[in-house]
């Protein structure tokens, strides 16, 4: 399992080892890969991959001191575990802390040097499009709220990066488990702003016909599943749906979108756990927005990586 933290973009993103997902991740964070492309993950910087699956190396020298004069192991899931005689409390701090990837500075400069991929201008300028697009769609739709003429908007405002460069990082095979605040994604696969309008009004033309709330949007065509209202329940069903995809030896992953408030329902935990046992191959994006309802960051997270 790679683990990668984002502090400044405000989001981070946990990866399960899977092949697929390897070759998809140096454009989802930026990374030029060489040419031609590693049949493993050690062409990655080496504080954002580790070829060694949950191995946690954080009280590794108090490990290695436990068990010096230990050679009987027992083999877990997790790696191999000495034995021993004496009890003792194992610190889990460390004085490394994981670096913080980033492309532009406080100032929105290019930070040099960088090894982030150059996409083409016809692509850059799409994806620019879309997000305008999308900040545009949001406005109208919230006004309309607003006014009474919906009952329920969700913005992505200060997301729409997160949404669309995911979007043209992944394949059309890719399945979306979303949270509320992703339809960027579903706007880069091709749903029409008409029939944005026609989920959000319920109307007959809607393909939920009127059955669900406003922005639940939902789409086989575009491998989109349908937004449910209870908060990180898409987390572990990502994770079945990647395990499906496994089992049916698909060239695909599962993608799943949460916010930061959702890492404290049991759910993340359960998926978090349910991938690494499966070795699904999905990818988590969690949005560090602040916008948990109720409840401070402070108040939610032991971890100060928030």
């Amino acid at each position: 399992m790679a683990t990668l933290l984002f502090r400044n973009s405000r989001a981070f993103l946990l990866l399960h080892n899977h092949q697929h997902l390897q070759n998809k991740l140096p454009f989802l964070l930026g990374i030029r890969s060489p040419s031609p492309p590693c049949s493993n993950s050690h062409f990655l910087p080496s504080f954002l991959l580790s070829s060694l699956r949950y191995e946690s190396t954080k009280a590794q020298p108090q490990l290695e001191d436990l068990q010096h004069h230990h050679h009987q192991v027992i083999d877990f899931p997790g790696g191999k575990v000495g034995f021993t005689s004496e009890m003792r409390f194992i610190s889990d701090t460390s004085h490394i802390r994981v670096p913080c990837y980033r492309v532009l500075d406080d100032d929105g400069e290019l930070v040099k040097p960088t090894n982030q991929v150059q996409v083409s201008k016809e692509l850059a300028v799409r994806m620019h499009s879309e997000m305008v697009t999308l900040q545009t769609m949001d406005s109208i739709f919230y006004e309309l709220q607003r006014q009474g003429r919906i009952s329920f908007y969700l913005t992505t405002s200060g997301e729409e990066a997160v949404n669309i460069a995911s979007a043209a990082a992944l394949s059309s095979h890719d399945v979306i488990l979303p949270q509320y605040r992703e339809p960027g994604v579903l706007l880069w696969r091709g749903f029409t702003l008409q029939q944005f309008a026609h989920q959000c009004f319920g109307n007959t033309n809607d393909f939920g016909k009127g059955r669900q709330m406003p922005i639940h949007y939902g789409s086989n065509k575009h491998n989109y599943f349908t937004v449910s209202s209870p908060i990180a329940t898409q987390l572990p069903q990502a994770v079945g749906a990647a395990y499906s995809l496994k089992m049916d030896g698909k060239s695909a992953c599962a993608v799943t979108f949460c916010g930061d408030g959702s890492t404290s329902e049991g759910d993340f935990h359960a998926a978090m756990n349910f991938a690494a046992v499966m070795e699904a191959p999905v990818v988590f994006i969690c949005r560090n927005n602040g916008w948990a309802i109720s409840t401070p960051v402070e108040e939610q997270f032991r971890s100060t990586l928030y």
